[in-house]
């Protein structure tokens, strides 16, 4: 099980279901502007895969990387935190 604990793990919101076993998730951060030195919000959009397809669009998720199961997929659904 140490394997599956060095993997990385990210928290976002999904913003789309409507695939098969497939959610979208938008992980947000924040960052400094590198010449404005003003920190601004920015946000990554990832595809998880979702084995139950339990999540829905606007729950708070916990998802951790995983081998490449598709050609954009390489994410996996661990929990819905709500």
């Amino acid at each position: 099980m140490e394997a599956r604990s060095s993997r990385k793990q990210k928290m976002g919101t999904v913003v789309s279901d409507s695939m098969e076993k497939t959610i979208v998730v938008r992980i947000d951060r924040t960052a400094k502007h590198p010449v404005y030195s003003r920190v601004i919000s920015k946000s990554t959009k990832v595809m998880a895969h979702d084995e139950k397809k339990e999540a829905k669009t606007g729950d708070k998720v916990r998802i951790e990387e995983t081998r490449p199961l598709s050609k954009n997929k390489r994410w996996r659904l661990v929990e819905i935190l709500k």
